[in-house]
């Protein structure tokens, strides 16, 4: 009789220890001072494995970000067609702020100082900037009724809003063990934004 054996680690425990690994090695060792190789010797994979979930190493510091922003389409989607589009971009961002409570904070953005991630969290925080504003314009230009001439205004309001929430994710990850939910905090900083382009966006 014979037996088969599987070798290797499941494909989530791999992504699991790969992001563990890197979380240990950017706390003794400085994200600078980390490499690719370095992660995937502790977590015991090939660099093959890191490069099925990870393009860059920076993605590592963006893990739970990541994850939540997954969920914007889904949230633009179910937003009602009757709403004004301002009053529908609101709503999708605080479904997806509402993801984010006191338990679940990047731990790249509180543990930056000792890993020295601020450079790169700041150059790497462009380009899901830059994804996030270009879905949100997309769905506004996408509402019915949305005239051409008001094209300049819903892309300058998708990076106000998106702007605005961002900024409040940056205080509310700063804020400490008392911080709370991060909804209100974005709710706060993008209302003003929501009412103010509301005339432009949303005539009567």
């Amino acid at each position: 009789m014979s037996f088969s054996r599987t070798t290797g680690r499941p494909r989530q425990s791999s992504r699991a220890m790969l992001e563990e690994a890197a979380s240990e090695l950017f706390l003794e060792q400085t994200y600078a001072g980390t490499t690719i190789g370095d992660i995937t010797r502790r977590a015991g994979v090939s660099r093959t494995t890191f490069f099925n979930y990870f393009a860059t190493k920076s993605d590592l510091l963006w893990v739970d970000v990541d994850a939540g922003l997954a969920a914007l389409p889904a949230a633009l989607a179910q937003c009602d067609r009757a709403e004004p589009v301002t009053v529908a971009v609101r709503h999708a961002l605080l479904t997806l702020a509402a993801g984010f409570g006191p338990g679940r904070v990047p731990w790249a953005v509180t543990q930056y100082e000792v890993m020295a991630t601020e450079g790169e969290l700041e150059s790497s925080a462009l380009a899901r900037f830059l994804v996030v504003t270009g879905r949100v314009a997309e769905f506004v230009a996408a509402r019915p009724g949305f005239a051409a001439d008001r094209d300049l205004a819903g892309r300058a309001f998708s990076s106000a809003v998106v702007a605005a929430a961002a900024a409040a994710a940056a205080e509310w990850a700063a804020a400490g063990v008392h911080r709370g939910d991060l909804a209100p905090y974005v709710d706060l900083a993008i209302s003003p934004v929501c009412s103010g382009f509301r005339p432009v966006l949303d005539p009567r």
